[in-house]
């Protein structure tokens, strides 16, 4: 799931367009309801936890929404706890085991062929260079992916424990028991029933009043992304708002090989922010940033061109999956910064290397 905005020829799914469906869904007269299909997700939380929360707002318009969920891993899961009900075909696979982190280190192999990696770093959690200097993980290292985990599972235990109105212990002790058929998710209370799609299909019709012979009237998410929020009389005032989308690693200039869509090129960035700051037609900002950082330079450069634009109009820092170190001081020259209850943020120091052959 990109966090940019697709045109009619990308691959993909949007987030911003994700959420905007849901919007125009609930206020859609033609929209009875939501059939949500679930298949693996390739986002970080934070984006898990704005897409649910726009499930959640979906659902205060009193309109049905159902999951399915063919194969699922917390993540998947995490979403369909949102919805009213849950289906799964008889062969789904759940890999509801837990989180875990894993990390490689190539210290020995590059003594062994005789490179030295020359490291400085300030911070002692700065685990950056890591993967090259060392053998194994450090203690600071584990001590803060276990906090970061030991976080993000507990929010989910908490969630779902919560969705499906049971104890959290209860969850807990569910999923540590082991690998489990999908029969047995239903007999525990984890989903609501076993169906395959087409049946799924069959049970809407019957219950939106639709002939057996006759077909359910259906919208796909790419269809829906054209219908114009202006349509359903979802309009805003004259006032404009822009939105910088800044996502990926952090660099200065744009190298050769790039392409539109590897990472946050400072050298554009600015020029955008500069183009919003000189305009009139703007009145507020909206900086996007998802992004574990990169060129410290780079970032230093857009800071101060987001700080003079704060200074001339209100600026807001929005947090996707990541916000951490350049992404998390991009954002500081924001007069508000608001991120996702399960975005990664904050700077724990910087790290500069070198090769030796």
């Amino acid at each position: 799931i990109s966090d940019q905005l697709k045109s009619r020829f990308s691959s993909g799914l949007s987030l911003p367009q994700i959420c905007e469906n849901f919007v125009k869904a609930a206020y859609d007269p033609r929209i009875s309801g939501v059939y949500l299909h679930i298949e693996p997700l390739n986002c970080g939380w934070g984006k898990v936890e704005e897409i649910r929360r726009h499930i959640l707002n979906f659902k205060k318009s009193g309109k049905f929404i159902i999951a399915y969920i063919p194969a699922c891993g917390e993540k998947e899961f995490y979403l369909a706890c949102a919805c009213e009900e849950i289906y799964a075909p008889p062969s789904a696979y759940f890999s509801l085991y837990g989180l875990t982190v894993q990390a490689s280190f190539l210290g020995g192999v590059l003594e062994k062929i005789g490179i030295e990696p020359q490291v400085q770093r300030i911070g002692k959690y700065k685990s950056a260079g890591d993967q090259l200097t060392r053998k194994s993980m450090s203690e600071e290292n584990c001590e803060m992916l276990t906090s970061l985990l030991d976080n993000i599972y507990g929010n989910w235990l908490d969630v779902v424990s919560s969705s499906k109105g049971m104890k959290r212990e209860d969850v807990e002790h569910f999923i540590n028991e082991g690998v489990y058929e999908v029969e047995k998710l239903k007999e525990e209370g984890f989903i609501t029933n076993i169906h395959y799609d087409d049946e799924v299909i069959s049970m809407l019709k019957e219950r939106l009043g639709v002939q057996k012979d006759e077909k359910l009237s259906m919208v796909d998410y790419k269809k829906y992304s054209k219908v114009r929020k202006w349509t359903l009389g979802l309009t805003g005032g004259k006032d404009l708002i822009a939105v910088i989308r800044a996502t990926g690693s952090i660099s200065r200039v744009r190298s050769p090989l790039s392409t539109s869509s590897s990472g946050i090129v400072a050298e554009q960035i600015i020029e955008k922010i500069r183009s919003v700051r000189e305009s009139k037609r703007y009145k507020a900002v909206i900086i996007r940033i998802d992004s574990p950082g990169g060129d410290a330079l780079a970032s230093d450069l857009m800071w101060r061109e987001i700080k003079l634009l704060a200074a001339s109009k209100p600026v807001i820092a929005s947090m996707g999956d990541v916000a951490a170190s350049g992404g998390y001081y991009m954002a500081m020259a924001a007069q508000t910064i608001v991120a996702e209850n399960l975005t990664l943020t904050g700077s724990i120091g910087v790290v500069t290397g070198e090769l030796t052959l």
